[in-house]
C-alpha cells in the first residue's frame, strides 16, 4: 500500500511574521494528526549559527532523524533538514524542511524494516515536490546503510557502551518511559542515528519497535520520545533537568558504567565484533535479557567475559543442562576454566560448581574433569567454603593424579598446622577434599579434630539470628563429611565427648540444632546426655530432679564408673544456678566422696549448702529453738561436705560452711568453747560473707546464750568481748515475744536474766546500756504482769542463785517498779475526784 507522505517547512528563527507551515499532506492525514505532528517537526538551531552560512556549514548542523507513535496508534518517521531561507528575515537564514512519512495503526514498515534502517534512506527530500516521489522507507533488500560502520561505531564508543546499552534496554520496556527519556550526546546526529541502529541489532526486535527517538532536540525534558540525541553544548541543562544522560564524546568515564551483567555481555560482544552473536543467543532458552544465552554464545565463540559473565552462562547452563549440544559444552567448559583467568568470584565458582553437578552423569568424565579440578583448586587455595564438590570418581585418567599431586603437600600442610585453619567451613572443606583426592591424612586428623570440636561450639553459639531450630551455615558441610568419612565422624564425636563435661550446656545447645550421627557403637556417654536433656526438660518440666535421673540414665554407666557423667549432668540441670539443698543431698547421695571430687561437682554442693543459708534469713521475730528445716538440711549438709573433702574445701567457702556448721551445733548439740570469739572469726576468715549467713550465725549464738542453760564462761567471753553486732543481735532477739513470754511465764528464767542483765555493769561500753535498756523495757513489763507468788518465787530464785545482796537489789528494782505503779493509781484517782 503507498503510505502518507507530508512535508512541512519551519518558521524561520527570529521571524514572528512567518509561521510553520505543512507545505503537501498525503491522503488519510487528519487535521487533527497534523495538530499532533506539527511540534514532533518543529526543531530549535543550535546557538552560534551564522546569519548566512556557508554551503558547508549548511551541512554541519543537525538532521533530526525521528520516530514517534502518536495517540491514535498510527507512527511517524520523519527526517528533518536545514535549508537555507530564500524569503529572507531578520534571524539567520536557516529554516527546517521535514520530509516524513504516516504509518497507519498496525501497518508494518515496508519490507518489515525497523525505523531507524530509513536513516540514510535516499529518497528523503529537503523541498517540497511537485509531484509524488518514492517512499523514503520503501529500502531496497539486504543490508541498509544503517548497518555499516556499526563495528567500528561500537568499538569506538566502548567506555561508554554498556551503560548505554543498559538504558536503551531499560527504556524498550512495554511501559512508557514518563518523559523521562534517555539523552545521547554525540556531536552529530548520525552518531546517535548509529546508537539507534545498534539498540536495533542487540535488542529483541519488539524491544527496538518500542524505542520511540529523535536524533536532536534541546528540549528533552518535554520530548515524548525514549531516547533522544543532544549537542555537547545542551548536556549540562539535560543534567539539571534530572535526566540520564550519557555524554558519549571527549573523556571516557573512569567507572565500570553498569551493574547490567547482559548490557556488559553485549558491550563486549560488540567490541569483539560479532553482532551476528545476538541473533544466535535469542535462540536460546531464556527471558529476552537475561545474560546467561548471550553470555554462553559469546563465551562458545571465544569472546573473553568477566567474572559475572561467566557465572552468568554457568548458571545458565546449570539450569539447563540439555539445551546445549555436545560441542558447546565442551567449548563453555573450556571457556570456564580457562587457565589464564584470575579475577573469578565467589559467585561465578558457586555457579561453576552448580554447572558440574548438571553435567556429571551426563558427560563424559573428560569434558567435566577441567570443572572438578578447578574446584577442588579453588576449594584449597581460595577458600571458598560454600562449593559443591565433585564426587570421588569426578576425575578420570591422569587428571586426578595430577590435582592431587599439586594440593596434597598444601591440604596436609594447613591441617597440621596448629594456629589453622581459622573456620569450620574451612576444615570440613579441606577435610573432604583430601578424601576425594585421596590424601592420606591419618596422622593429623587427631590434632585437626582436637581444635575442630571447640570450633564447632563457637561458631555455632556466635552465629547470628538462627536460634535453636536453625541450621549454622556450615552445618550441610559438616553433616555430608561425617557421612562420607567415618574415621573423622568417629573422632570428631569423640572429641565432642571429652569436651562435654567442661561445657555440657554449649554442647547440647549445639545438638539441638545439628543432629550429629551418634546412633552407632560408639559409648558417647556425655553426648548422648547431651542429646537427652531437652527432651527431659521439655516432658519433665521443673522437676530437676527427675530431669536429672533421665540424663543421667541415657550415660548408660554408672558414676561410679564414670564419675565425668555427674559433672555431665549437673552442668546440663544446673547450668547457671546452684542446685537446692534438697537437689544437693540427692547428688551427694547418689555418688561416693571420691566420684565427686573426680568429677568436680563438690563445688557445686558447697554452693547449695551456702546459697541456702543465705537466701533464707531468719525474720524478725523467729522463735527462740529450731530453726526452719531447711536450714537445719543446710546446716547438715555443710557438715557431711566439710567431712566428705576435707583437702579440696578451703578459703572462705571452708568458712562459710564451718560457720553454718556452727550454727547447727548451736542449736542441736555443743560446739567446742569459745563461741563468741569463733564466729568473729569465721565471719571474717569468710568475709565477704553473705549478710544472711552473718545475721543467721549471730541469731544462733544469742539465742543460745539466752537459752536457760547456757554455760556462764560463754556468757561472760561474750559480755566482755564488747562486740557491738552481737550485742545488737542478743538485743534483737531478746525482744522477741517468744523471750518475752518465757519472762512472764518462767520466773527462774525471768530471775536468771535479772542475774545476767546486772552482773557486768562495768563490761566495756556496749553491753551496759543494752543491759540496762533489757531491764527496763524487757524485763520489768513481764515482772509486772506477774502474780504476787510468781514475784516471790523470782526474787528467791535471784537469792538462791546470787546471794543476799542479789535478792536484795531485786527488791530495790522491783520496788521501784512498784512504786511507779501505786503512783499512777493514786494520781488517777485524783484525776477522777
Amino acid at each position: 500500500m503507498s503510505l502518507a507522505q507530508v512535508h512541512y517547512t519551519s518558521a524561520a528563527p527570529g521571524d514572528e511574521a512567518t509561521a510553520g507551515r505543512f507545505t503537501a499532506v498525503g491522503p488519510g492525514v487528519s487535521g487533527a494528526l497534523l495538530a499532533e505532528i506539527e511540534p514532533l517537526l518543529r526543531h530549535e538551531l543550535p546557538d552560534g549559527v551564522a546569519d548566512r552560512p556557508s554551503d558547508g556549514e549548511l551541512r554541519s548542523l543537525p538532521q533530526p532523524f525521528t520516530y514517534a507513535a502518536l495517540s491514535d496508534g498510527s507512527r511517524l518517521v520523519s527526517r528533518s533538514a536545514p535549508v537555507r531561507d530564500t524569503a529572507g528575515g531578520a534571524g539567520p537564514g536557516v529554516r527546517f524542511h521535514a520530509h516524513a512519512v504516516h504509518l497507519p495503526p498496525g501497518v508494518p514498515l515496508p519490507g518489515d524494516r525497523l525505523p531507524v534502517e530509513a536513516w540514510r534512506s535516499p529518497h528523503w527530500v529537503a523541498v517540497t515536490p511537485d509531484g509524488a516521489i518514492p517512499d523514503p522507507l520503501a529500502l531496497p533488500p539486504g543490508p541498509t546503510a544503517v548497518s555499516e560502520g556499526l563495528d567500528d561505531f561500537a568499538v569506538s564508543r566502548g567506555p561508554w557502551l554498556a551503560a548505554v546499552l543498559a538504558d536503551l534496554r531499560r527504556a524498550s520496556g512495554p511501559k512508557e518511559p514518563g518523559g523521562r527519556p534517555v539523552v545521547l550526546v554525540e556531536r552529530q546526529c548520525a552518531d546517535v542515528a548509529r546508537w539507534l541502529g545498534l539498540a536495533s541489532v542487540t535488542l529483541p526486535r519488539e524491544c527496538a519497535e518500542r524505542l520511540t527517538f529523535t536524533t536532536y532536540t534541546r528540549r528533552p525534558g518535554s520530548s515524548a520520545m525514549r531516547v533522544v540525541g543532544m549537542l555537547p553544548e545542551d548536556a549540562e541543562a539535560a543534567r539539571a533537568a534530572g535526566l540520564r544522560v550519557h555524554v558519549c564524546t571527549g573523556q571516557a568515564p573512569s567507572g565500570g558504567g553498569t551493574d547490567d551483567v547482559w548490557a556488559a555481555t553485549a558491550a563486549r560482544v560488540w567490541r569483539s565484533r560479532s553482532p551476528e552473536l545476538f541473533r544466535e543467543a535469542r535462540g536460546l532458552p531464556g527471558e529476552p535479557f537475561a545474560a546467561g544465552p548471550l553470555a554462553v554464545t559469546a563465551l562458545c565463540a571465544g569472546i573473553t567475559l568477566g567474572p559475572d559473565g561467566r557465572a552468568a552462562a554457568a548458571g545458565w547452563a546449570a539450569d539447563r543442562p540439555y539445551a546445549l549440544d555436545a560441542k558447546r559444552t565442551g567449548q563453555l567448559v573450556e571457556a570456564l576454566t580457562a587457565p589464564g583467568i584470575d579475577d573469578r568470584t565467589g559467585p561465578e565458582f558457586d555457579a561453576a560448581g552448580r554447572l558440574f553437578g548438571a553435567l556429571e552423569g551426563r558427560c563424559p568424565a573428560s569434558v567435566t574433569a577441567p570443572l572438578a579440578a578447578m574446584l577442588v583448586t579453588e576449594a584449597v587455595r581460595g577458600g571458598n567454603g560454600s562449593l559443591e564438590l565433585p564426587h570421588r570418581d569426578a576425575f578420570v585418567g591422569p587428571e586426578g593424579a595430577e590435582v592431587a599431586e599439586r594440593l596434597a603437600p598444601e591440604i596436609l600442610t594447613e591441617l597440621g598446622d596448629r594456629a589453622g585453619p581459622r573456620s569450620v567451613a574451612r576444615t570440613v572443606q579441606l577435610l573432604r577434599v583430601a578424601r576425594l583426592l585421596g590424601v592420606d591424612g591419618t596422622d593429623t586428623l587427631p590434632g585437626v579434630v582436637d581444635r575442630l570440636a571447640p570450633a564447632l561450639l563457637a561458631e555455632a553459639e556466635e552465629e547470628p539470628g538462627a536460634g535453636a531450630e536453625g541450621l549454622p551455615g556450615f552445618a550441610p558441610a559438616l553433616l555430608e563429611l561425617l557421612d562420607e568419612q567415618f574415621e573423622v565422624r568417629t573422632a570428631l564425636l569423640g572429641a565432642l565427648d571429652r569436651l562435654a563435661p567442661e561445657d555440657p550446656g554449649a554442647v547440647a545447645r549445639f545438638l539441638e540444632r545439628v543432629a550429629l550421627p551418634f546412633t552407632g557403637t560408639q559409648a558417647l556417654p556425655h553426648l548422648r546426655m547431651c542429646a537427652e536433656v531437652p527432651g527431659a526438660m521439655a516432658t519433665l518440666g521443673g522437676d530437676r530432679a527427675a530431669v536429672w535421673h533421665r540424663v543421667l540414665r541415657a550415660a548408660g554407666l554408672s558414676p561410679f564408673a564414670e564419675p565425668l557423667v555427674l559433672r555431665t549432668a549437673v552442668g546440663l540441670v544446673w547450668e547457671d544456678r546452684a542446685p537446692t539443698v534438697e537437689e544437693a543431698r540427692l547428688l551427694l547421695d547418689a555418688a561416693t566422696s571420691d566420684s565427686h571430687r573426680a568429677a568436680g561437682t563438690w563445688a557445686r554442693l558447697v554452693d547449695a549448702a551456702l546459697g541456702a543459708s543465705a537466701a533464707e534469713p531468719p525474720a524478725t521475730g523467729t522463735p527462740v529453738g529450731p530453726s526452719p528445716a531447711s536450714t537445719d538440711e543446710a546446716a547438715a549438709l555443710a557438715h557431711d561436705l566439710l567431712r566428705g573433702f576435707p583437702g579440696e574445701i578451703g578459703g572462705r567457702e571452708r568458712a562459710g560452711l564451718l560457720l553454718l556448721d556452727l550454727v547447727r551445733e548451736l542449736r542441736t548439740g555443743a560446739p567446742e568453747p569459745g563461741w563468741a570469739e569463733t564466729v568473729r572469726t569465721l565471719c571474717a576468715q569468710a568475709d565477704p560473707v553473705e549478710p544472711a549467713l552473718r545475721e543467721r550465725a549471730h541469731t544462733a549464738l544469742v539465742e543460745r546464750l539466752l537459752a536457760p542453760d547456757r554455760p556462764g564462761a560463754e556468757l561472760y567471753d561474750f559480755v566482755h568481748g564488747d562486740d557491738a553486732e552481737l550485742i545488737a543481735a542478743y538485743d534483737r532477739t531478746a525482744r522477741t515475744e517468744t523471750v518475752r513470754t518465757r519472762l512472764r511465764t518462767q520466773p527462774a528464767y525471768a530471775a536468771d536474766c535479772f542475774t545476767v542483765w546486772t552482773a557486768h555493769p562495768h563490761a566495756g561500753r556496749t553491753w551496759p546500756p543494752v543491759a540496762a535498756a533489757l531491764l527496763d523495757e524487757v524485763l520489768r513489763p513481764a515482772v509486772r504482769a506477774m502474780s504476787a507468788e510468781d514475784v516471790a518465787e523470782v526474787e528467791a530464785t535471784v537469792g538462791r542463785t546470787g546471794s543476799s545482796g542479789r535478792a536484795d537489789a531485786f527488791r530495790a528494782w522491783n520496788r521501784v517498779s512498784t512504786l511507779g505503779r501505786l503512783g499512777r493509781r493514786i494520781a488517777g484517782r485524783v484525776r477522777r475526784g
